[in-house]
């Protein structure tokens, strides 16, 4: 896709905003939700804007919901507060939102792929969960990505929550007791993944080692250009468990 190196937004009408690609995380001033790579930003003003924010269509249509027609908004609508129905993270900002049926979608997440390829294993975006997360360890609300030999499952919202912790650890002066804090949070795969593959260690290893991939490649779908940094810092938290 190729993109514009200047745009005006109607959000930002003083400036133009110009396309970059950055390795530093950035808070969308349109969804409010956190970002990294390809942006549109106002260096006047200290301005960003998601890819997928600043280039959102009017209306899209929804493969989870074909009967639904979301309509793109600046502000959630209402006075009652809104809840992104793919990660189940609250509506603050940009939305796409169906007045018929209620629904809302964050930019970034109406843009989640349905299957995500590695290069070895497919991820299939599912909308509800019949096996438990693997970061979080319940099934809850909430789209999810799941492996194709269904052996491994993330929560969209799970991995939203692990990116953030990880660039608090990396990019802000966080208190090392924090920090570990933040670790022991995050579940144990090993364990999780023994229920899966009983038997030799060695499968249990291999099968982290696939999850620390898994974590890199839905990221790379959440966020659009996650750095080799941030997927290595997430992969390797959990690649504390092997």
């Amino acid at each position: 896709m190729k993109l514009d190196k200047e745009i005006l937004h109607p959000s930002h009408p003083q400036h133009k905003l110009k396309c970059e690609y950055t390795q530093i995380p950035f808070n969308c001033d349109g969804c409010k939700e956190a970002g990294i790579g390809h942006k549109y930003k106002c260096d006047a003003c200290e301005f960003d804007l998601h890819r997928a924010c600043a280039l959102a269509p009017p209306t899209i249509v929804h493969p989870f919901y074909k009967k639904c027609n979301f309509r793109f908004l600046t502000r959630p609508p209402g006075p009652v507060m809104r809840i992104c129905d793919a990660c189940r993270k609250d509506v603050v900002g940009f939305v796409y939102h169906c007045s018929a049926c209620g629904f809302d979608l964050h930019p970034c997440c109406a843009n989640l792929p349905q299957v995500l390829d590695d290069g070895e294993r497919n991820f299939h975006l599912c909308m509800k969960l019949s096996s438990s997360c693997h970061r979080c360890g319940g099934k809850g609300q909430g789209w999810s990505y799941r492996s194709e030999c269904k052996n491994y499952i993330l929560h969209v919202a799970c991995v939203k929550e692990l990116l953030v912790e990880s660039w608090q650890a990396i990019y802000l002066n966080v208190d090392k007791n924090k920090v570990r804090e933040i670790q022991t949070r995050i579940p144990s795969l090993k364990g999780t993944l023994k229920n899966h593959h009983r038997g030799k260690g060695g499968k249990v290893r291999k099968c982290c080692q696939i999850a620390a991939g898994a974590v890199r490649i839905i990221i790379s779908a959440i966020l659009g250009d996650p750095t080799a940094l941030i997927a290595a810092a997430v992969g390797s938290f959990i690649s504390q468990s092997r």
